[in-house]
């Protein structure tokens, strides 16, 4: 079969590999969509650890093609999502219930072969069916989805109150989405490029700003009703989002970082401030326990208001340049498709 694999410093291949086996309770898929993000433009930039030589792609839409002896779930044909984590079970986080903290997890696309290719193979306890769609976008739309949900949960808003998200890439418009869907408003979104500003407002932003303007915290004050915003996002992973959003807070707001700065950025922060207007800051990482609600709510949002971009797996240079400009929304490797 054929597959995109990393190979390490900075290069990725198309090669002919085995077609994987299938144990007693694994599923074979054939992947349709396979989101590329931006922790795959890490790997290959070399800022996030992976394994290499290693089949890319964690954000994996797909049908059943076969299923072990002792699959009790699943049958051949259905529509699935992969959640890309296999937890240890042993360590305090995975016994005290936080997965996500577990130093020894192991992801499909990262440390394990993923979905960049023609068929992956899965255990059955990751394989999430998708109810009310056969769309196999929506599908591979429910892992960035899960993380998105689960960021909602760290900063647990409360309806009637107004957010800003900074930055409208397709998990900033997740979590507008989520905002909107959860009562939240005014929803205001701030956002660098046209496209994506008009973005936001599609998918429900009430309010959308340039980043670049003048007066811009007089701007987010105003927007939110006069007292700052109790809720805010960063969805790009920036320190000079950071710097503008805490300043922008309410007394008691909660700042949740959902994007992924680099390791050695450092912000300035007052302590006195965070203090003081007793603020919050959150960090929030991957998908414990919500990639069930995200697969059941990926039919209910406006997921095709996004710009698509596809691509074969032999165009994975192409597609990876259209992630990192920002050509489209969101940018899928299609392994089923030849060039």
């Amino acid at each position: 079969m054929r597959a995109a694999r990393y190979q390490g410093d900075h290069l990725v291949t198309v090669d002919d590999i085995p077609v994987p086996e299938v144990g007693p309770t694994d599923v074979l898929i054939v992947p349709e969509y396979v989101g590329l993000c931006g922790t795959d433009a890490h790997i290959v930039d070399g800022d996030y650890r992976s394994m290499p030589p290693i089949t890319l792609g964690h954000e994996i839409g797909g049908r059943i093609a076969a299923v072990g002896s002792s699959v009790r779930n699943l049958k051949v044909g259905d529509l699935v999502s992969v959640e890309p984590h296999y937890y240890c079970g042993v360590c305090l986080y995975c016994q005290t219930g936080r997965l996500n903290m577990c130093p020894d997890r192991r992801a499909p696309g990262v440390h394990l072969d993923g979905g960049m290719a023609e068929f992956l193979v899965v255990d059955e306890t990751i394989a999430y069916t998708v109810p009310g769609t056969e769309d196999a976008r929506r599908a591979a739309l429910t892992e960035p989805l899960a993380c998105a949900v689960h960021g909602m949960d760290r900063l647990a808003p409360e309806s009637g109150l107004p957010i800003v998200v900074f930055g409208v890439g397709p998990v900033g418009a997740l979590l507008i989405m989520l905002a909107h869907r959860a009562g939240l408003g005014p929803i205001v979104a701030v956002e660098g490029r046209p496209a994506r500003r008009d973005l936001a407002q599609r998918v429900g932003a009430d309010v959308v700003l340039d980043p670049s303007s003048d007066g811009l915290h007089d701007l987010l004050i105003e927007a939110s009703g006069g007292t700052g915003f109790p809720y805010a996002i960063d969805a790009v992973g920036s320190v000079a989002v950071m710097e503008t959003a805490l300043p922008a807070l309410s007394r008691g707001g909660r700042y949740l970082i959902f994007g992924v700065a680099h390791p050695d950025a450092r912000a300035s922060i007052s302590p006195n401030d965070i203090y003081a207007r007793e603020l919050t800051i959150l960090g929030t990482a991957l998908n414990p326990y919500t990639h069930r609600r995200a697969a059941n709510l990926a039919h209910q949002l406006p997921l095709d208001e996004l710009r698509f971009g596809d691509f074969p797996l032999e165009r994975f240079d192409e597609a990876l340049a259209a992630q990192r400009d920002g050509t489209y929304d969101k940018v899928f490797i299609t392994p089923q498709t030849k060039d």
